[in-house]
């Protein structure tokens, strides 16, 4: 009777949100759409203001209030201080630029329309947040997060997931709980030493249970201790007066120290995915629909004002950091939803008198209606940021060009991006000697570069002046190692442009890009995909001892077969940068005939390279056939690669016979 009583109507209501989660998660699989995006449109679809599936308050807000205990656990296991360093800078500075200018403007604006400090402040905190689960899904699919805006994006969603642990803090003092400033600062003080003690107390003893359970072996147990550990930091810290999300993060920082970290996240992963899913399902849950349909004008008001706010603050915060208008804009349109902590927030704020801009009900809900749509946009904002990237990215490329280079270099390697593989080439072009300039977008790199005594310029090489500024026209290599497709597309069409026997290597990381890349004229293209793959297979060969020509064989049947549009390995890719000089000054460069090239259907004769130019042709490759020394009636072809010799200079002049007369990527 107690189950037909109690179990079966919550159960009822449990699975119609479970079963409406995994077909709304299926319909977004099959349209490319984020999954928690989603859930917060099923938590609307069978909320009250709906279908009404769901109607028990309880089991909304239990279920949320795991699911972010789960989400603060997990984000304490993945904090890893050495990960961090890397990219320190923008982490402190930028996060901390984006967050307290949007803090900041939400204040300004609230308060000049006559809202208390505290509130005004509080809505600060709520706006300046950002998803962290949608955005990185979204760079997680596309496989963007090494790029310039996936970084910065990363860094900044960090310093917000730990700003959140001082702003929790904090909502009690703005709800005035504690009374005087004696009182505050005592609260503050109180949370801070429950906040120490759990953490003196549980890195004493977790890494210590945790070995202990780990050597049982049994998955099962350990399951169940970390999931012990979870809760129950949380609700030890809540005792206290201390946020069960906050507890929760804790619990995951004390997790992350021990050996077994990495074990415990892939055994929460799952529950963290359910959990996750109800928990976005349960803010749709809370959207009251009737609300929206009274106040659209205050709904969309609030949706175009956070855009607007986060937007602006977010770009200038990178702008200040250095980074060009192209990545500001791409990330303020990335990081321009509110975000799932807000919730936390707002909930918190409410158990304390905190209302968005002290509207009270009307203010909440219009947040909320306001943060659903925003997320249900944010793919379509980041795809926009995306395209404004391209665009800027041409515009950028037709600015007025330099009136001439101002490095005396030639016959030098032009390095494009100075990550682990630019650094990895810099340091062998050093050791041989051989003259390089390079050209990164970073500022903070560019500073620690030049104080090595790098050669150096900070800019974005899809600029031409950046490009002449490094003399690309009297260049002989260039290598674009760069993870911004779009970018290095841009790069190779234009440095192709400016100097038509450059060499152009590139680093991509899929196959997929290499015909899009050669097809805007570089010569290699290093896919780390096909590259990784290649090693992998050779290890496993000689794990079974299979003989060095076999493997050999393979490796060319792959490169030369399955990928066909694959030219040239990262082997190949050194040779061509090392291969050419002598102690006479003279240079070999390989040069292919592009379609409507003025040397296309001439003859070795009528060109009279070697009387006009001072150059040689030493061969000429045409498909499979290589023809040495070829005869002066040899005729040209559209493809055929030209292996030439001669003086860097007389290369130069003799750029125009190479380089199609097709409008140019950028004004001449």
């Amino acid at each position: 009777m107690l189950l037909a009583g109690i179990g079966l109507p919550f159960l009822g209501e449990l699975v119609a949100l479970v079963v409406t989660s995994v077909l709304i998660a299926y319909l977004c699989y099959q349209i490319r759409l984020v999954p928690i995006v989603g859930f917060l449109l099923a938590g609307v679809l069978i909320g009250p203001g709906v279908l009404g599936l769901v109607r028990n308050e309880t089991l909304i807000q239990s279920t949320a209030e795991i699911g972010v205990i789960l989400l603060l656990f997990t984000i304490g296991i993945e904090f890893r201080l050495d990960q961090l360093r890397r990219i320190w800078r923008e982490l402190l500075l930028g996060g901390g630029l984006q967050v307290g200018l949007t803090t900041l403007i939400v204040l300004g604006l609230a308060l000049a329309v006559g809202v208390e400090v505290r509130l005004a402040l509080f809505t600060g905190f709520l706006v300046a947040l950002s998803s962290t689960a949608i955005v990185l899904s979204v760079l997680s699919d596309r496989q963007e997060t090494d790029t310039v805006v996936g970084r910065l994006a990363v860094a900044m969603l960090i310093f917000q997931d730990l700003a959140i642990v001082a702003m929790v803090l904090l909502v009690p003092v703005l709800g005035g709980e504690y009374g005087s400033a004696s009182g505050t600062l005592r609260a503050l003080g109180e949370a801070l030493l429950v906040v120490g003690g759990v953490l003196v107390l549980a890195r004493r003893i977790v890494p210590g249970l945790l070995e202990r359970i780990a050597r049982t072996r049994r998955h099962e147990l350990f399951l169940l201790t970390v999931v012990a550990i979870c809760f129950g930091t949380a609700w030890v810290t809540s005792l206290f007066g201390v946020s069960l999300a906050l507890g929760a993060f804790l619990a995951g920082l004390v997790v992350s120290e021990s050996a077994y970290s990495e074990y415990a996240l892939s055994e929460i992963l799952p529950l963290k995915a359910l959990f996750n899913a109800v928990f976005f399902v349960s803010v749709g849950l809370l959207l009251d629909v009737s609300f929206v349909l009274a106040q659209p004008g205050l709904v969309a008001g609030i949706v175009l004002g956070v855009l607007l706010i986060k937007v602006a603050a977010t770009a200038a915060a990178a702008r200040l950091l250095g980074y060009p208008i192209r990545v500001a804009l791409a990330l303020g349109l990335m990081l321009a939803q509110i975000g799932e902590f807000s919730f936390v927030l707002a909930q918190a704020g409410r158990d304390v008198g905190l209302t968005p801009a002290g509207m009270g009900e009307a203010g909440t809900q219009g947040l909320l209606a306001a943060t659903v749509l925003l997320m249900a946009i944010t793919p379509l904002l980041i795809a926009l940021g995306r395209h404004l990237n391209a665009r800027l990215l041409q515009r950028d490329a037709a600015a007025p060009a330099a009136s001439h280079a101002t490095t005396a270099l030639e016959d030098h390697v032009v390095v494009v991006g100075y990550g682990p593989a630019g650094q990895r080439l810099v340091r062998v072009l050093r050791e041989t000697g051989i003259p390089f300039i390079v050209i990164e977008l970073n500022p903070h790199t560019v500073r620690t570069a030049r104080q090595e005594g790098l050669p150096i310029l900070y800019g974005d090489a899809s600029r031409r002046h950046i490009l002449e500024h490094a003399a690309i026209e009297q260049a002989k290599v260039c290598v674009v190692a760069i993870n911004d497709e779009a970018a290095t597309r841009r790069i190779v069409e234009l440095a192709r442009f400016l100097n038509p026997t450059l060499q152009i290597i590139v680093r991509t990381r899929f196959l997929r890009d290499v015909e899009a890349l050669q097809q805007a004229g570089a010569d290699i293209v290093v896919p780390e995909e096909l590259e990784t793959s290649v090693r992998i297979f050779t290890q496993v060969l000689q794990a079974y001892f299979v003989p060095e020509d076999e493997i050999e064989r393979q490796v060319a049947a792959i490169r030369s077969g399955d990928y066909r549009i694959f030219r040239g390995s990262i082997q190949e890719a050194h040779l061509m940068v090392l291969q050419g000089l002598d102690e006479e000054g003279l240079h070999t460069r390989a040069v292919v005939v592009r379609e409507g090239a003025p040397v296309a259907g001439k003859t070795l004769a009528e060109l009279n390279l070697r009387q006009r130019y001072g150059l040689t042709v030493l061969a000429v490759r045409r498909g499979s056939r290589t023809i040495g020394s070829p005869a002066g009636d040899f005729r040209i072809e559209p493809g055929d690669r030209l292996v030439l010799i001669g003086l860097a200079d007389q290369f130069a002049r003799c750029a125009e016979l190479f380089r199609p007369p097709r409008p140019a990527p950028e004004t001449a």
